[in-house]
């Protein structure tokens, strides 16, 4: 009983989440309420085709949008919302965020390139 007590400060200090922020973004994206937001927007985020096909004005296409220049801001906002096409997620601002987070540290190098070539000087 007395090790018991000398080992519990250390084993609540120790303590550490089951899974990382990062991983945390990772996996809402890849999965947040039964659609993958990849299935649309891509694995980085960068947009894709959904669908294609043809109507009166000739071959049409369903994009996702490019979402790796959205501001978390933006997010929110589009997660909670009604769309013709995104279904609704209910995904808490936490949630939001730690997709957010993913996508900008997955996406680094694209946004310090268009960063660099988007400033004034």
């Amino acid at each position: 009983m007395r090790l018991l007590w000398m080992l519990l400060p250390l084993m609540l200090s120790g303590q550490e989440d089951f899974i990382s922020h990062y991983e945390y973004g990772e996996m809402l994206y890849a999965n947040p309420r039964g659609v993958s937001c990849a299935q649309c927007h891509g694995e980085s985020g960068e947009g894709q085709t959904i669908v294609e096909f043809r109507d009166i004005h000739g071959k049409q296409a369903l994009k996702g949008s490019d979402i790796r220049r959205d501001t978390i801001d933006d997010m929110i906002k589009a997660l909670n919302t009604y769309h013709k096409i995104m279904p609704r997620y209910y995904l808490t601002d936490e949630e939001v965020k730690a997709i957010y987070d993913y996508l900008q540290k997955k996406n680094e190098a694209y946004l310090s390139t268009f960063k660099e070539t988007n400033t004034t000087q």
